[in-house]
């Protein structure tokens, strides 16, 4: 069973999407386990701060080091090969590859920044710094959402198919081929023959040469050839 731990100031704004829907299912059948650590528990004083003004000036607050590594040790104690990942705009960009990477891990810790970001020195305990794309957000938990999603839906049993995630956006270095269902005309729009066919080899040479299209139209960087 996979085991994710996820580091953040706000926790509430995790609780929701992982109590629907298949992480939840995941969690239920034991495939993976969440665990939501508060890092204002491990705060200091009374106010339980775990930010200060920067060294050099500046603007904003940066999150301090012994909070930070108070809670990654506390997430570690139940495991002996744990991951520590940090959600960053500064970050590598994740993609799919990576998804498939992590989804066959035994332990995972993701940290949620905010404010200004953290103590470089925090560094020193992360394995990979993790950017969701081009753009800065609020704070590192919308991207933790995506991140465990992506990764906990790609672990065996989780899909009611597993071939579901064979096909997919990225899983074979192309966009997905469209989908159609019924009614097969609707407002004139009508789904296209080869489909009502039966024959699989064209069926699959078909939707290979749609993908290809979809791929070039939206996406040419992943295109190698």
């Amino acid at each position: 069973m996979l085991k994710i731990s996820i580091i953040t100031l706000f926790p509430e704004m995790l609780e929701g999407p992982f109590a629907h829907s298949m992480l939840y299912k995941a969690q239920e059948k034991n495939l993976v386990s969440i665990e939501l650590i508060n890092l204002r528990d491990f705060g200091d004083g009374p106010r339980k701060t775990v930010d200060d003004t920067p060294y050099g000036g500046g603007a904003g607050m940066v999150l301090k080091c012994e909070p930070v590594f108070a809670a990654v040790e506390k997430a570690q104690k139940k495991s002996l090969n744990s991951k520590v990942l940090i959600m960053s705009p500064r970050g590598k960009r994740f993609d799919q590859l990576t998804a498939k990477a992590l989804s066959k891990e035994q332990d995972i810790i993701l940290l949620c920044g905010h404010y200004e970001g953290f103590d470089e020195r925090i560094m020193s305990i992360v394995d990979t710094e993790i950017s969701m794309g081009d753009f800065v957000l609020t704070g590192g938990e919308i991207p933790a959402m995506a991140v465990v999603d992506s990764i906990v839906r790609l672990i065996p049993g989780v899909l009611g198919d597993d071939q579901s995630n064979k096909d997919e956006s990225f899983s074979a270095g192309l966009l997905e081929y469209p989908q159609y269902t019924r009614p097969g005309d609707f407002r004139d729009m009508k789904v296209p023959e080869i489909l009502k066919g039966g024959n699989h080899a064209e069926i699959n040479k078909w939707r290979r040469g749609q993908a290809i299209k979809k791929t070039q139209f939206n996406r040419p960087d992943l295109l190698d050839f």
